[in-house]
Formats: structure tokens, sequence, C-alpha cells
């Protein structure tokens, strides 16, 4: 399995790239993962100059310790290839990931991943580009397993829950929230069909909008859900989700200690007998193989969370 980029993205907070006013303010809210947008928050008339706005703020902002993503317009779009060309070209050196839209194909993302290797050897950007991954679409969850594996580059796959309604022809629903009358989660199959690749692939899975933003309550019960699946983070449209979702994402410490037990449990068994090996890897495989995702998401941004030394003892 190729060896994947984990970064924090408890919260993952979408900023228009029209609007320079929240692009100024993004750098100084709480979330792990800020992402400026030049697809569906902007109009057609306004991507030239929401392009610029979104380079000044990366060049003028400090982003430190956030993961810092530009969501590009979708490939077979006119804009796609400009966003990638304007942004990375004029501000790529503070630049984390571009997020592709509602990809559909494994070249979707090849596309990008080729054109991201010319620009960076034709400027001289030493550090690699991630890309972030929506799945937006039938013909996307379709093909999702070789869009997962399509670019060294991916890091996470992203579920969009409004296009995801439009191509299944569902009954028109607020994004993000239970469909009334069905006996049950309507996203379940679609939710674990992309955690699923997402694994396989040793990627982080990421939850989707919830677009009632005045409702709390509901955001909390949607967030608990994508954590109990084992997804790493969700999106928040707007700052007053963002401590919801740091809250909902952040492992407890007991949780922190037993992931962390296992992880050392893991290397100790690397230098064991191979018996010995065998059942120990079998065994933290078994049981840590998500606690593990969950504690590289969240080391540096969750500082009350420390290895205790022997909270991992009991499980040796």
């Amino acid at each position: 399995m190729t060896e994947r980029t984990i970064r924090p993205r408890r919260s993952c907070l979408s900023v228009p790239g029209s609007s320079p006013k929240m692009l100024a303010k993004a750098p100084g809210l709480p979330a792990d993962e800020v992402f400026m947008d030049l697809e569906d928050s902007v109009a057609p008339g306004a991507k030239e100059e929401a392009r610029a706005n979104i380079v000044q703020a990366l060049k003028e902002g400090d982003w430190t310790g956030k993961t810092v993503v530009v969501r590009v317009n979708g490939v077979p779009t006119k804009w796609c290839y400009r966003d990638v060309i304007e942004v990375v070209e004029n501000a790529g050196r503070f630049l984390d990931c571009l997020m592709i839209p509602k990809v559909e194909y494994a070249t979707d993302v090849t596309f990008v991943d080729d054109l991201l290797r010319q620009i960076e050897d034709t400027i001289g950007l030493e550090r690699r580009i991630g890309l972030e991954v929506q799945i937006e679409t039938a013909t996307g969850i379709t093909n999702i397993d070789d869009i997962a594996e399509a670019s060294e580059r991916t890091e996470t796959l992203v579920f969009g829950p409004a296009d995801m309604s439009a191509s299944l022809g569902l009954p028109t629903v607020t994004a993000g929230l239970p469909m009334p009358g069905y006996p049950g989660d309507h996203w379940h199959f679609i939710l674990m069909r992309i955690l699923v690749a997402a694994r396989n692939a040793g990627l982080q899975a990421i939850d989707g909008p919830y677009l009632v933003i005045q409702d709390l309550d509901g955001f909390r019960e949607m967030s608990l859900r994508a954590r109990a699946l084992g997804y790493d983070g969700k999106w928040a449209l707007h700052p007053g989700q963002i401590d919801v979702l740091n809250e909902v994402f952040t492992p407890s410490q007991e949780e922190f200690d037993k992931a962390e037990a296992m992880l050392e449990a893991y290397a100790h068994a690397t230098d064991v007998a191979a018996g010995d090996a065998r059942t120990r890897r079998r065994d933290v495989e078994e049981r840590g193989r998500g606690r593990f995702h969950g504690v590289r998401g969240v080391r540096g941004v969750a500082p009350h969370l420390e290895a205790s030394g022997s909270a991992g003892e009991s499980d040796r």
C-alpha cells in the first residue's frame, strides 16, 4: 500500500473565494482545515476574481497549523486548468492540497496530478501538493476504487451529499439531513462504500456538509454518525459548526492511550520472533487500524491528549 500523508481534518471549513472578508478571517478560526472554494460558492462570472482573492489570501494569511486547501472547479469544466495553474504557480508554496469536485473517473484525478507535476517541475516547487477527491455522483461511487488508487498524491475521499442526491434522483431534501419517511439512514451504503475505498487505499474519509447551519443539535447528531462509522472529519459551512466537529472527532484520552499502545505493540512485534510477531500483528491490525488513523489525524491539534506511558500495559 502507498504511504499516504495524514493531516488533521476533524473540521474542514469551506470559505468562498469570492469573499475577501471571509478569506481574511479564516486563518484565525479553530478549524483544522480551511478550503478556499472556486467551485459551487462562486458564480461563473466571478471565477477569475476569486482566483486572485485566494492567491492573495494564501500569501498574506498566517496559516500556521492548518491544512490549507483550494477547491478547484471540476475537470470537465472550462475553469479547472486555469484554477490549478494560477493558484499553484502564484501561491503553491503556501498550499497543502487541491480538492477536485465531482470526480467520476480515475482520469479526472490523473489529469490534475499530471498538471501539478508539470507546474511543480517548471517553477521548482519543492513541496508536493496533495489531492482531496470528492465523490458526488453515481458514476463516481461506481468507479471509486480506481479513483482512490489513481494518484499517490491523494489524501482523502470526501462525500458530497447534495450533488449525490441529484445524481441518484432522490426527492429534494436539504443536504446532510435525514430522509423523511425512510426507516433508517439513506446514506449508509454510500458512506460505507466511500469509507471502505478510502481505507483500502490508505486514505482519510471526510463527511460532507450539513446545510442547516443554525441547527447545531442536528449537526452534532450527523457528526456523531460519521464518527461512529469511522470517518476522520466533516465539513463546516459556518464558523459556529467548528467547535462541534473538533469535539466530536477528537478521541477521548482513553481512546488515545489505547491507540498509542497498539502502535507501540505493533512496533515491538516487528522486532520479536516470527511466531510471536504474527500473533501480535494480527491482533493489532484487527483492533487498532481505525484508531491508528484517529491518533495520526489529531496529533498536534488536540494538546490535551498526551501519551501516558502506562495506559497500554494491560493490552500487551
